[in-house]
């Protein structure tokens, strides 16, 4: 009998810290409340190193909804990964990397945002090589290479920062705007935050890291580890504004947004498009976040993270049912078989479409009317609301595929719904995707944006998601006949399949030349003139001269009288040159 108490534990503590971080969170905000506490570690040469923790209404929030997605996804986890010989271990894994990102919400100390970050990268690298295969391990080394990059940039900002007697940068945000200094701790920040939230160039780990289990997924993947980047952002964000990293921040974040859209329609593997519908949202995020709208990041950032945690869940059910196949081309007619899995599997794809009042809506339909209302050029324009079209477009290719088409897998198949460990499980976030939207939003806007379009522009997106939806639908009725009629196209559709051949450029660039080159550099220069200058060379010397010292002393009386007369005739010579 296996032993859940670690579950069981593990959710109730979550859950109820979850309630004592809300009831706390509505506290300071109706009190305009922050604590700022300081322990110092240790001080030289006038730098002190100090752990600090900052609580106010947004860590106490993003805690909140991080604590409880954990505690679903943990009691999910004791059905989901029964069969697991090692649950106690996993359990410890998931709790660990909940610790990490609650030490990196509650640090306005780059010191300890880094143990919170560097924690993050450690224990997200654990869970992916979860399973222990080639394809794991792959994905593991690839999240693990991409990450270490933002590690290097913080690392650089530390280093940097002593130039100001402190590490505690909350402090400089309002007064270090036009500093070159701060201009450059900046743009390492901003580069640290595309690594862990994979824009564009580093994206290619993201689809790759669904190699870890579901759960996993659904708490790192969605509402966690890709977010933190985001939510660094939107600590720094009043140190970023007016600089050139952030205006070049805007174009790629909106590539990647729009990249990961066209990416999700080429892939037919559940979790995949799942994952890519996550990077295209990351990139909501972090483009609205380049405009200098941090509160309008942080409210999607909270909403998404709720509907994407749910789905994830579902898909992990789904793929349960299907003996472990994540094909969807095998998949349909789900909504007959699983019908309260399929509805929380649509509630949270219409969700994340946008579709009114459900938790998407309020964030995202804020958005886009804020970039309507904005001095953009038309390039950000049309990436913003082409973009939005794609999620509704790859949303109903994926309902079409697993609810509406045939069932396509095996003859004699049992699929049933009644893992009520695994429904609770969805419910409880099922309800908050369903609420959460205008809960937030009246809770961070004291006051509402004031909104003032003409009709046209204020129902575009209106026709942006019909024209998703109406593109979905054909594409996924497409008949084998109209598609062979695009074969001309094969290698238009392995460029956008494939991410823009960023898989290729990370695995091959990034691991491939770069690996090599340092492995040669070890080689040639750690193993090799630098141990032949200092080290080894220093003992081979040493080594010979013991050895002819040993031979002295271990040999006859005539080895001394001889090396002896040769000394005195060698001193006899010296004197009477010198005379």
């Amino acid at each position: 009998m296996k032993n859940y108490s670690i579950c069981f534990m593990g959710f109730f503590f979550l859950f109820f810290f979850s309630l004592f971080n809300l009831f706390l969170m509505i506290y300071f905000l109706m009190n305009n409340m922050v604590i700022f506490l300081e322990w110092e570690l240790i001080s030289f040469n006038s730098m002190s190193v100090v752990m600090s923790v900052l609580l106010d209404w947004m860590s106490l929030m993003f805690m909140m909804f991080v604590s409880l997605i954990s505690s679903s996804v943990i009691y999910y986890s004791k059905s989901y990964m029964s069969s697991e010989l090692n649950l106690n271990r996993f359990v410890i894994l998931v709790l660990l990397f909940i610790l990490s990102m609650i030490l990196l919400i509650i640090s306005p100390n780059i010191i300890s945002i880094l143990l919170g970050w560097d924690g993050l990268g450690l224990v997200s690298y654990c869970l992916v090589i979860y399973y222990q295969n080639w394809k794991s391990f792959n994905a593991g080394m690839l999240t693990a290479l991409s990450n270490r990059i933002g590690d290097v940039f913080i690392l650089m900002v530390i280093s940097w920062m002593m130039n100001y007697g402190s590490w505690n940068y909350i402090f400089y945000l309002n007064f270090f705007n036009n500093d070159f200094q701060m201009m450059i701790i900046g743009g390492m920040i901003i580069i640290a935050a595309m690594t862990k939230s994979a824009q564009i160039p580093f994206s290619s780990w993201l689809p790759a890291a669904m190699a870890a289990p579901t759960p996993v997924s659904a708490l790192v993947h969605s509402s966690t580890l890709v977010t933190a980047g985001v939510y660094l952002l939107i600590r720094f964000n009043n140190l970023l504004l007016e600089t050139f990293f952030l205006k070049l921040l805007l174009v790629l974040s909106g590539l990647t947004m729009f990249m990961a859209g066209v990416s999700a329609n080429y892939e037919f593997d559940l979790k995949k498009i799942i994952a890519l519908s996550t990077l295209s949202q990351l990139g909501l995020m972090m483009s609205i976040l380049s405009m200098g709208l941090p509160d309008l990041a942080f409210f999607h950032l909270l909403t998404h993270a709720m509907f994407k945690a749910l789905l994830f869940m579902c898909a992990g059910v789904v793929i349960h049912m299907m003996n472990d196949n994540q094909d969807i081309r095998f998949m349909g007619c789900l909504s007959f078989y699983i019908p309260l899995t399929s509805l929380c599997f649509n509630i949270s794809n219409l969700a994340l479409c946008g579709i009114p009042f459900l938790a998407g809506f309020y964030s995202k339909d804020l958005i886009l009317e804020m970039v309507s209302m904005s001095n953009l050029n038309m390039l950000i324009f049309y990436l913003y609301y082409f973009s939005t079209g794609l999620t509704m477009f790859y949303t109903i290719r994926l309902l079409m595929y697993l609810m509406i088409n045939d069932y396509n897998l095996l003859s004699i198949y049992n699929l049933y719904d009644e893992d009520y460990v695994m429904l609770k499980s969805m419910f409880m976030l099922l309800f908050m995707s369903i609420i959460i939207g205008s809960f937030l939003s009246w809770m961070i806007f004291s006051y509402p944006y004031m909104v003032y379009l003409p009709m046209n522009l204020k129902l575009m997106v209106i026709y942006v998601i019909l024209g998703g939806f109406m593109g979905g639908y054909f594409i996924s009725n497409m008949s084998i006949n109209s598609i062979n009629k695009f074969k001309n196209t094969y290698n238009l559709s392995l460029f956008l399949c494939t991410m823009w051949f960023m898989p290729y450029l990370s695995t091959y660039g990034l691991s491939y030349y770069c690996l090599n080159f340092s492995n040669n550099l070890m080689k040639n220069i750690d193993m090799g003139w630098s141990e032949l200058y200092s080290g080894q060379g220093m003992l081979q010397v040493i080594k010979n001269y013991s050895i002819f010292n040993m031979y002295m002393q271990m040999n006859n009386l005539k080895i001394y009288l001889f090396s002896f007369i040769l000394w005195m005739m060698f001193i006899f010579i010296l004197f009477i040159i010198m005379v």
